[in-house]
């Protein structure tokens, strides 16, 4: 085996293994369990820069294996991947820090830090793999990885969100399965390719692959959060503010959307698709999933619950932008996967912030909190302004080449749509951004226990990750125009499928 073919592996392992070991250490081993997840996190980042820059270059890292004749594991890092596996590494590292300042206090944490560690694992997997059959695979192992996450706390609550969670995430994972099994019949072997790889088959089967299409995409986006396949996602708030973070902005919800940007553009083929007519109704389905999300975030106490409908709205982002006939469409809609998950990883350290040092856990709440916490509280007021898309956020260029790409393919309604969702957006971040830095504090927060003492305002490890994400929200803005940025790697993924002038 090469170097290029056993890169993609040991990118799995420097999160799999790590995950394995910690199993079996003891609650007491702090150290060396922190020392196993941040050495894991920082060997996945330097893996992928090596691999960033061969990828510029031509380079080509693909791992096959055969687990049956026809049937291949292909793990492939091609541009569109390596999007994906950046964001997820950096955030995992991040997150890993957060969580062990979060759950300092919190028994089963070798469980804990165990599943998170096959979740990332999983995650990379779904961003590599390179057929339908690798991607489902993986796609379902961060299904059983995420449950115990969600179910941490043992409460009521948490097992009957994690049930909730199980029942729509495994219901979609038989839809799913449906239409890979259908199209492997149909196909054989489905490999991802730019163009996609059905557009060869005659008009006889016309009729078939949109079935499939319906299949595919109605799996793909329980996870995604599509209206109406949503609900399982606000009912998960009740994890703690990792798997939170986790959920939205890192594993599964941008899992769900990468799944459909891959069924679109490398299984059907954009133009293929457009053909039979099924882009529009995708079109329209995003479009409703963010007014929805976005109304129902505007009557939400509960802080992470908003958050969660935000979420239900952003990533919808991506689903419309892929479904755009246009190449400014698609550059907005693969780099919102990274904008929106820079942005809201951050809202939600914030919040866990909030709730972990004052035990503040709804809007009407928060009263204030900015004069006791000014760095958590500015983090958030960075995310919320680019959830909002305001100029020098990286909301704001996500949302300009997507309503670029709107006029481009004459869909003018879907540039509505999303003035309107940045409208909302502002009506239900406003508020909260008004009670944190203009009202009065109350006289007692309703659960402190994490004191200031002098300019500390809470624990260093749960500041530092927020500062960094919400420095990471300017900077994709300022920078956007240069080598490195999220959005001239999406430009590599659009120009794969169109040459823009």
């Amino acid at each position: 085996m090469t170097l290029n073919e056993s890169l993609p592996l040991l990118m799995l392992a420097s999160s799999l293994v790590p995950g394995v070991v910690i199993f079996f250490l003891a609650e007491t081993r702090f150290a060396l369990r922190t020392t196993l997840n941040v050495a894991g996190a920082i060997l996945k980042l330097l893996l992928i820069g090596y691999m960033l820059w061969g990828v510029v270059e031509g380079q080509s890292y693909v791992f096959r294996h055969t687990v049956l004749p026809g049937l291949e594991l292909v793990l492939e890092a091609d541009a569109l991947a390596m999007l994906f596996v950046t964001l997820s590494a950096a955030l995992w590292l991040l997150t890993t820090l957060y969580a062990v300042g979060y759950l300092e206090r919190s028994p089963h944490r070798s469980r804990f830090f165990g599943f998170f560690s096959l979740c990332v694992t999983a995650t990379i997997g779904v961003a590599l793999a390179g057929n339908l059959f690798t991607f489902f695979f993986f796609y379902e192992l961060l299904t059983l990885s995420t449950y115990p996450l969600i179910v941490h706390r043992g409460t009521e609550a948490a097992i009957r969100a994690g049930n909730i969670y199980l029942a729509y995430a495994l219901t979609g994972g038989a839809v799913l399965l449906t239409g890979v099994v259908w199209l492997y019949g149909l196909l054989g072997e489905v490999e991802f390719a730019y163009g996609g790889v059905v557009a060869a088959m005659g008009p006889e089967y016309h009729g078939q692959l949109r079935i499939i299409f319906l299949l595919l995409i109605a799996g793909l986006g329980v996870k995604a959060a599509l209206v109406p396949l949503h609900g399982w996602l606000p009912q998960a708030m009740v994890a703690p503010a990792p798997v939170s973070a986790l959920l939205h902005a890192v594993a599964v919800v941008k899992a769900g959307a990468f799944g459909i940007v891959r069924v679109v553009y490398e299984v059907y083929g954009v133009e293929f698709a457009q053909s039979l007519d099924l882009l529009t109704p995708l079109a329209v389905v995003a479009a409703v999933t963010i007014i929805w999300g976005s109304l129902r975030a505007l009557w939400q106490d509960d802080l992470k619950r908003r958050l969660a409908y935000s979420t239900v709205s952003q990533v919808a982002y991506i689903i419309l932008g892929v479904a755009l006939f246009g190449p400014l469409g698609t550059i907005g809609g693969v780099v919102h996967l990274v904008h929106q998950g820079i942005m809201k990883i951050t809202l939600f350290f914030c919040a866990g912030n909030y709730a972990e040092t004052l035990g503040i856990h709804k809007v009407t709440e928060i009263n204030g909190a900015g004069r006791r916490m000014p760095w958590t509280s500015v983090a958030f007021s960075v995310g919320a302004f680019g959830m909002i898309g305001l100029p020098l956020t990286a909301g704001y260029v996500s949302k300009s080449y997507l309503t670029q790409g709107a006029e481009m393919a004459g869909m003018a309604w879907a540039g509505w749509v999303l003035t309107a969702s940045g409208l909302l957006n502002a009506l239900y971040f406003l508020p909260i951004l008004y009670r944190l830095w203009f009202k009065s504090q109350p006289q007692a927060w309703p659960n402190e226990h994490i004191l200031a003492r002098g300019r500390k305002e809470t624990a260093l490890l749960l500041l530092i990750p927020p500062l960094v994400t919400a420095a990471a929200t300017i900077a994709a803005a300022v920078f956007a125009d240069t080598n490195w940025s999220p959005l001239f790697w999406a430009k590599i993924v659009a120009t794969k499928e169109y040459l823009l002038e």
